[in-house]
């Protein structure tokens, strides 16, 4: 979706330069010289004001959202590695089982979330039956040390962790950037470029200038929605850490 959206932008930045070429052999000399070039030279360097702001304003925005997704994910992983050694220390036969169910939720969460797998991802949002929760099983612990006791209390705190951040990610939607400000921000890019295309005529200098500026135009505003698709696409967050933080069970 990114890259249709900046081929999109490209593509009627282009149109906007071809419109300013045309009408720069179109319009009269005087609408394009004295106080008029410099009304319209006024007028666009007040919308670049404007359309710098919209960008820095989205940039910030899906920055600081991709970066808490990075610390869910990083704590997520932390969780879950915590959880496994607590389960070890616990010891007996019933916390290689958890283990073992703890090893099959991490893969199923992976997949979930970086939405490798849609019937799997809308499977973990949906309520699950008592049995099939780590959390559930350890609850049925029975310690018969107070050691077991004290390590079986911080297991359910970091279970529970682990459900509200699973949940928290599963729930987080796709695309976190609100479209209005893309497309007020392409309209306002589309004048600009069309205002630069009318202040010279054409020359293969102009045009090559003014191709590369529109094409650096919608490469940022591509950059800016891979941000924010923190499970998808180039930018996308790494599962490496959270698919192998779990070592494989004897």
């Amino acid at each position: 979706m990114a890259v249709i959206i900046a081929l999109a932008s490209f593509a009627l930045i282009l149109v906007s330069i071809a419109g300013g070429l045309y009408l720069r052999y179109k319009l009269p000399d005087s609408h394009l010289s004295g106080d008029s070039k410099e009304v319209i030279r006024l007028a666009t360097a007040l919308i670049g004001t404007m359309a710098a702001v919209v960008v820095a304003l989205l940039f910030a925005s899906t920055r600081s959202a991709y970066e808490a997704t990075n610390t869910h994910i990083a704590g997520l992983t932390a969780s879950v590695v915590e959880l496994d050694q607590l389960l070890k220390e616990y010891g007996g036969p019933e916390s290689l089982v958890l283990r073992r169910a703890l090893r099959s939720d991490a893969a199923s969460m992976v997949s979930a979330i970086w939405r490798d797998d849609t019937a799997v991802s809308g499977g973990l949002l949906r309520p699950v039956t008592q049995d099939d929760t780590v959390l559930y099983k350890l609850r049925q612990l029975e310690p018969k040390t107070p050691v077991q006791t004290v390590i079986k209390a911080r297991a359910l705190a970091v279970s529970a962790s682990i459900e509200q951040t699973r949940l928290t990610l599963l729930s987080q939607p796709p695309d976190a950037l609100s479209r209005p400000f893309i497309v007020v921000l392409v309209l306002w890019l589309c004048f600009i470029f069309a205002s630069f295309s009318m202040s010279s005529r054409a020359n293969p200098t102009l045009v090559a200038v003014l191709v590369t500026g529109g094409f650096t135009a919608a490469t940022a505003i591509y950059l800016i929605l891979e941000l924010g698709q923190p499970f998808d696409g180039l930018l996308q967050l790494s599962n490496r850490g959270l698919r192998h933080a779990l070592a494989p069970l004897s």
